[in-house]
């Protein structure tokens, strides 16, 4: 190679992507901005992952242009950051750039001082740009520096300012946000707004949630709608299962082709849980067949489940998942042509002169279904022929926790072990890898390596994971850690003052501010999913200090819930579930096994708590075996049925409620 630059003893994929530019690139750290400081430079920090398009285009048209580089590295401290490696530091600076232009996105550019702060930010910048836009902010730097530092003051003050909510949050805001996105939905193609369009599983499980607690039955239509449509877009793998990121455009035809494991996880938990309020099989196949995606493609070989699938492939976006209509007609012979008309395959393509398989106002006859699909595993097997897209194989403890909770979670509703067993071992996966030898976690491992103290939301994914896991399996550990990773949590992310969990623990000194995630974006944030959590916690243990520390996050944000509720649909959900009357079933009984036969005929959506002889003494000490045997106590709005130790008796309780 001609360039070697710092990044060659970096493990991210993203950053070794960028390890033979001859920009001379520094990872986040100390070593760069010593050297800005030293050499009076300012920084040029480059923000992006490894499966991102627009990331790869930058890099083609600039970074490994010798003319940009050398007006980089003469005149900037140059840092390239992983943001799935480092959430904390992209939420920080995509905030400045949101802020200052209105708008986000990867790759993210940022101009800072070697303090940290920032000053001027964008997003993806052609080379006949950046060139003129590098030669300005050297000019400033050089000849009105006064003016750089008031404008990095102003930011840095704009972003340490906190909204502090200090009266009680108002529980008819779910309403609020249910009646908003009532009015951005689209009744013809589901999702909300126009292109681009997102998944947001969330707000579609915040949906479902909403009408099975108000009866307003126009929630769950929303959700199915969207579900449905989603699946017969292009933005669903037709042929190797997943979905891919989002759709450019407002019918879910042509999607931006990168697959990610959180979009997948969430989607399947939805689709799961839109399986258990229709019973439409349609959903049922989705969720597994998504599920079976993430085993085969992500899982790595001891469990854990690596992050995405690039959206390229040879340097061409999409080119992996599309098809020439001559190529299928080759590869199926004589079944091509209803093939072709059911999955919208034409001559003249939908994409670009190829095709996207969809079936966008069509649907399988129940008669041809298994015709279909031995159609779609002829093309898979030609498919997997293919350059593949690259696949970024860090595991990120938080992003596995919502694989855990998805595995999990489909285990139980749909009685399948394999789904159990594949949760537990990403959840070994873990504990084995990414311990920080205290009790707490570390977020990413690679190659042998794990690194970077956890963040929030490796602390509440992960615990949402090990709920669903201890309701999976209804063994004790899972709680137990959950409980424990909680205490940390709280101990080391928690806002004493003012109430929330911030982004980085309490004593990193790491970050020019420490912000509190609010926002359900493309996955829930830290914080709802933390709410929910809590409550459930109180749910199994009847402590009231995980109610407590769930009904002071939601006043900590009330003002911010309030203003704009559909930001937060995964709030909303907590509240939601706050508010409801869920039956929680204590199971106290001497051995393990003696505890299936009752769990077997509890309905999926009631919470039950487990406890085997002597374990979690401190939260059974209310409950006692009932003539010697396994007991069953029905709870509901703080109050709990006699115990009843067969399956009939206990099945009665559920059918008469």
């Amino acid at each position: 190679m001609k360039f070697t630059n710092r990044l060659i003893n970096e493990k991210s994929p993203y950053l070794l992507q960028h390890a033979h530019n001859p920009v001379d690139w520094y990872p986040w750290g100390e070593e760069a901005f010593n050297k800005a400081k030293a050499e009076d430079k300012p920084i040029f920090m480059s923000v992006g992952y490894s499966t991102c398009h627009w990331c790869h285009v930058m890099e083609r048209e600039s970074f490994v242009d010798e003319d940009v580089a050398k007006i980089l590295n003469d005149s900037f401290v140059c840092i390239k950051l992983d943001r799935e490696e480092r959430p904390d530091i992209d939420h920080i600076y995509m905030e400045v750039c949101q802020a200052t232009t209105g708008s986000g996105g990867w790759p993210l550019t940022i101009f800072m001082d070697s303090e940290k702060k920032p000053f001027f930010a964008g997003t993806y910048y052609p080379k006949h740009t950046l060139i003129p836009l590098l030669w300005r902010i050297t000019e400033l730097w050089t000849q009105q520096r006064e003016v750089i530092s008031q404008t990095a003051e102003n930011i840095r003050t704009v972003l340490g300012t906190e909204i502090i909510s200090k009266g009680k949050a108002d529980f008819d805001v779910p309403e609020k946000a249910f009646f908003h996105l009532k009015r951005s939905f689209d009744p013809t193609r589901g999702g909300f707004g126009g292109a681009p369009k997102f998944p947001s599983p969330h707000v579609l499980l915040f949906l479902m949630r909403y009408s099975e607690e108000t009866g307003d039955k126009y929630g769950l239509e929303m959700a199915v709608k969207t579900l449905e449509s989603m699946y017969r877009g292009g933005i669903y793998d037709h042929i190797g299962h997943g979905f891919c990121r989002y759709s450019t455009d407002g019918k879910w035809l042509v999607p931006h082709f990168e697959k990610m494991l959180y979009d997948n996880a969430l989607l399947a938990l939805a689709y799961a849980q839109a399986f258990g309020e229709t019973n439409n099989p349609l959903f049922f196949d989705v969720a597994c067949n998504t599920l079976g995606y993430m085993k085969r493609v992500l899982e790595n070989e001891g469990g854990g489940f690596r992050c995405a699938e690039d959206a390229d492939s040879e340097g061409v976006e999409g080119l992996f998942y599309v098809w020439q209509k001559s190529e299928v007609d080759k590869i199926l012979g004589a079944d091509s042509k209803e093939f072709c008309n059911l999955y919208n395959i034409t001559d003249e393509g939908n994409f670009e002169g190829h095709n996207i398989l969809n079936l966008i106002g069509k649907d399988v006859p129940a008669d041809k279904k298994q015709w279909a699909n031995e159609c779609l595993k002829k093309l898979f097997v030609e498919r997997e022929k293919r350059v593949h897209p690259f696949l970024d194989d860090k595991i990120l403890v938080s992003w596995n926790g919502l694989a855990i909770a998805a595995f999990a979670y489909a285990g139980k509703v749909f009685k399948k072990s394999e789904y159990t067993e594949t949760a537990a071992r990403a959840s070994e996966f873990i504990e084995k890898n990414l311990s920080d030898g205290r009790g707490g976690l570390l977020s990413r491992y690679r190659d042998g390596e794990a690194k970077y103290a956890a963040h929030a939301e490796d602390y509440a994914f992960y615990t949402w994971g090990l709920i669903e896991l201890y309701q999976a399996t209804h063994q004790s550990f899972y709680l137990k850690r959950a409980i424990e990773l909680t205490d940390i949590f709280m101990r080391d992310f928690w806002d004493d003052e003012n109430g929330g969990f911030r982004f980085a623990a309490k004593q990193s000194a790491e970050l020019i501010i420490n912000p509190k995630p609010l926002y359900d974006g493309a996955m829930p944030s830290a914080n709802s999913v933390s709410a929910l959590s809590m409550l459930r916690l109180y749910s199994f243990t009847g402590d009231r200090r995980f109610e407590d520390v769930a009904d002071k996050i939601f006043n900590a944000f009330s003002g911010e819930l309030s203003q704009s509720p559909p930001s937060y649909c995964f709030m909303m959900y907590a509240m939601l579930y706050k508010k409801a009357d869920i039956a929680r079933v204590v199971i106290k009984a001497d051995t393990q096994s003696n505890v299936k036969r009752l769990v077997e005929v509890i309905p999926p959506k009631a919470e039950v708590a487990v406890y085997v002889g002597d374990e979690l003494s401190e939260y059974s000490g209310n409950y006692a075996l009932s003539q010697g045997v396994a007991s069953a106590y029905v709870c509901r709005g703080g109050v709990c049925l006699p115990p009843v130790t067969d399956e009939q008796s206990l099945k009665a309780i559920f059918a008469n409620a």
